[in-house]
């Protein structure tokens, strides 16, 4: 799992001109501090700047201070940061009752936890600064901007997105090698994967310090080596919501026959799972596929008249079901039988082999160590497609095709050859 190497002139040029220095005309102890940012390591990592006291941004903010890490967390108004530390405090409360933190640990976690609504007091001692604010490109690059001219020189800056470019994240500062992506889980503090993901300058000591952190507060970092749209475990899971999207066009089978026939397998559903995560956050990751990556993505009109009428499912108590009294029961006597388990199964591994074919990761048994942290299942898509048969699941993806004839739909030549080792 090595990461793209830099040419050691060209990593020392980038770490210079950041600096606005040259080794040239600059003093021995200039020069000395050149050094050692250019060898940072995780171990020299104390300080942690988490932008956004959000759900995400308050579950990374509790994953480091269990981990013993200075947190500063910060956020617009004084009202979200409250609201933060209540969502860390309710986590530690849940583990101290579980017996999976002593009241010592407790205790020194929320010792190590500062908070403020000033940018320049958040990171001015950073060593690894964390966002995590809205899915929007602009406002991203605005806080970054912002965070390359408060941060240290040497401070790591990582974006938690879950599908936004890093390289064009990074375009907004002036240190795009310490730029990288830093994506966790909903709940960070119970989910394992974090994708470390490289942008076109990101350096390989940053995403080396970024995975090895990662590990220190018992994570399971997966190196993302091209800058991809979804990176792996979004974008190996979208092509499922855009057949949900054509079933809903189609008309059959109902959200709860065809939930149904998946129920037996998952402890949540398809659509259920849609309704539970906000049919507008589906939509909207689908809009963002189909303009970055293939029209082939575009929500269809059944799935975009949930969110006219503003039924975006439990937050909205209604959506495909009905969240009013609490979650939906499905009936397993309704499973269709136009759809299994096994077109799902070929939908995720046939766009794995998608991610090896682009480079965007090169190590099948990488991709199933992150499908298998980032969702809960005990087997990754190719682990699965070894002892289910290739050509099943090609037959499975040509069904899906001869119903919704999309390019995105079609089986790739490295899933029809079926000789991934893993």
């Amino acid at each position: 799992m090595q990461a793209i190497i830099i040419k050691e002139i060209v990593r020392l040029y980038i770490s210079c001109v950041n600096l606005n220095l040259t080794e040239e005309g600059s003093s021995p102890i200039e020069q000395k501090k050149h050094r050692e940012v250019d060898r940072m390591k995780a171990e020299d990592v104390k300080t942690i700047a988490m932008i956004g006291a959000g759900d995400m941004g308050h579950g990374i903010a509790a994953c480091f201070l269990l981990g013993g890490y200075r947190v500063y967390l910060r956020d617009i108004e004084q009202r979200f940061i409250d609201r933060g530390v209540a969502g860390i405090k309710a986590s530690f409360d849940r583990f101290k009752e579980k017996g999976k933190i002593s009241a010592e640990a407790y205790d020194a976690a929320l010792a190590n936890l500062k908070t403020t609504v000033d940018l320049a007091e958040a990171v001015k001692e950073a060593d690894f600064v964390i966002e995590a604010v809205p899915e929007n490109l602009e406002l991203k690059k605005s806080v970054f901007a912002d965070l390359d001219k408060l941060s240290p020189p040497h401070a790591i800056l990582a974006s938690n997105t879950s599908n936004i470019s890093i390289s064009s994240i990074a375009e907004a500062t002036k240190r795009p090698e310490k730029v990288i992506g830093y994506h966790f889980f909903n709940p960070a503090v119970i989910m394992k994967l974090v994708e470390v993901i490289k942008g076109q300058k990101t350096s390989d000591e940053s995403i080396q310090v970024a995975y090895d952190l990662a590990k220190k507060i018992n994570k399971v970092p997966v190196i993302v080596k091209k800058d991809s749209p979804g990176f792996i475990y979004n974008r190996v899971n979208e092509p499922t919501l855009v057949l949900l999207s054509k079933i809903l066009e189609a008309g059959h089978p109902t959200p709860e026959e065809f939930d149904a026939a998946m129920k037996p397998f998952m402890p949540m559903a398809p659509f259920e799972l849609l309704d539970f995560v906000g049919i507008d956050i589906a939509v909207h990751g689908l809009e963002y596929f189909a303009k970055v990556l293939s029209p082939d993505y575009k929500p269809s009109e059944a799935i975009m008249a949930y969110l006219k009428a503003g039924n975006l499912g439990k937050k909205t108590g209604k959506g495909f079901y009905d969240w009013s009294q609490g979650r939906p029961q499905i009936d397993t006597s309704k499973a269709t039988k136009e759809f299994d388990l096994n077109h799902l199964i070929a939908l995720q591994v046939n766009e794995a082999t998608k991610l090896l074919e682009e480079g965007v990761c090169d190590d099948p048994k990488e991709i199933d160590l992150a499908m298998a942290n980032g969702g809960g299942s005990p087997f990754g898509p190719f682990t699965l497609a070894k002892s289910i048969g290739y050509p099943t699941l090609v037959a499975k993806l040509e069904e899906i095709y001869a119903k919704f004839p999309l390019e995105i739909f079609k089986p790739t030549e490295t899933m029809k050859k079926g000789n991934i080792q893993v």
